[in-house]
């Protein structure tokens, strides 16, 4: 099935334990504000919601995140916004 977000930058967390991917996470971050992305899609995986969980933490942490929710369409995955330059 097609992503309905493909047109946004996606940071895919399958592997990683928690603490590489907090550094990723905010890295990608910085990264899609400055390069003026409205949105991004992090995927997470459903698993045992630790990746999701440290997601979802380091987001609402994250100055440069205006909001972040889990896609509707795909619990696997938080749907970013980010705050306008």
């Amino acid at each position: 099935m097609m992503n309905l977000y493909n047109r946004y930058p996606v940071l895919d967390l399958h592997g990683f334990d928690r603490d590489y991917a907090r550094i990723m996470i905010n890295d990608f971050i910085m990264d899609c504000y400055q390069m003026r992305c409205e949105k991004a899609v992090i995927i997470h995986g459903i698993g045992t919601g630790i990746l999701r969980k440290t997601t979802k933490e380091v987001l609402s942490k994250n100055k440069y995140v205006e909001n972040a929710k889990i896609d509707i369409f795909n619990e696997g995955e938080t749907i970013v916004e980010l705050k306008r330059r």
